[in-house]
């Protein structure tokens, strides 16, 4: 179950951002292998200048379609992180325009019982899910 935050310059339409959302879901589903209803996902529109994210002197600059995506989620092998990477780099760039440059990708390990889905139960460990 990962959930992915996603910080976003202001500008984007209504329509960008469900095809940015889209995407990275069916990236999630190849990648990580969940079921079709397993999608949390938070967006935050920032001003510009409240986001700055330079190259760690990678020697490329970002434009203002840059994207910050965080994802919370259970231990993942190094294989099923990469390749999230990997195919959301490519799928943004085909569908929604984004360049690699403007991809910034951090992935935050938590454990099972760290969820709860509602009803304050910990369903993983209850045995629900």
């Amino acid at each position: 179950m990962p959930l992915l935050q996603f910080d976003l310059i202001q500008g984007r339409t209504a329509e960008e951002v469900q095809t940015l959302l889209d995407v990275a879901h069916e990236v999630v589903l190849q990648a990580f292998n969940v079921p079709p209803r397993d999608r949390y996902q938070i967006v935050h529109e920032n001003p510009a200048n409240f986001m700055v994210f330079q190259d760690t002197g990678l020697g490329f600059e970002r434009s203002n379609k840059l994207v910050v995506v965080r994802v919370f989620t259970s231990p993942r092998s190094e294989e099923q992180k990469t390749l999230f990477m990997k195919l959301l780099a490519e799928q943004w760039a085909k569908h929604c325009d984004i360049d690699g440059r403007d991809l910034f990708i951090s992935f935050i390990t938590n454990s099972k019982g760290d969820w709860s889905f509602g009803f304050g139960e910990a369903q993983y460990l209850t045995g629900a899910l």
